[in-house]
């Protein structure tokens, strides 16, 4: 059981991958608690296991090569390792999500922009058309109104 706030709890957390060489340890023996109000960094060297342990909690995993071989992830009183898949895709995106630093792999270049924010809350929220095209637009504005406001030099690119 988790205590009351306590936000997301890991435990034992293992993802292994099976390659031509042989099994692959991305994420071996991984535990913490994030606790509401709370940030956690996960830092390390690259290739030691950051975004496998963060694919992981979100069961962004491929299988194969992947495999979630052990652990839980208690999030709001459920284990997300132990959600069908129509369970998890439910809460990813509206009460659990993740941002990618990438770049590249977060907005197609072949879609608007608008067309994929759309896209979230008509899935996620249920949003019709012109309720998800309204709130793209306002989410649009938010960003800009709050980034120009910050002086001169102070904002991040």
């Amino acid at each position: 059981m988790q205590p009351p706030d306590t936000l997301l709890s890991v435990k034992d957390l293992r993802t292994y991958f099976e390659t031509e060489e042989g099994t692959v340890k991305a994420v071996d023996g991984v535990s913490f608690d994030v606790k509401r109000g709370e940030t956690l960094g996960i830092v390390g060297e690259s290739g030691s296991g950051k975004s496998v342990a963060n694919l992981s909690l979100m069961r962004l995993v491929p299988e194969p090569p992947g495999k979630i071989v052990s652990g839980s992830v208690m999030f709001q009183g459920r284990d997300l390792l132990k959600l069908s898949g129509r369970e998890i895709r439910e809460l990813r995106g509206k009460r659990i999500a993740m941002i990618f630093q990438d770049p590249m792999t977060s907005l197609n270049p072949f879609m608007r922009v608008s067309r994929q924010l759309m896209e979230v809350t008509e899935l996620h929220l249920r949003h019709s058309k012109a309720q998800a095209r309204a709130h793209a637009v306002k989410m649009l504005e938010h960003v800009i109104v709050t980034r120009t406001n910050y002086p001169v030099g102070c904002g991040s690119a």
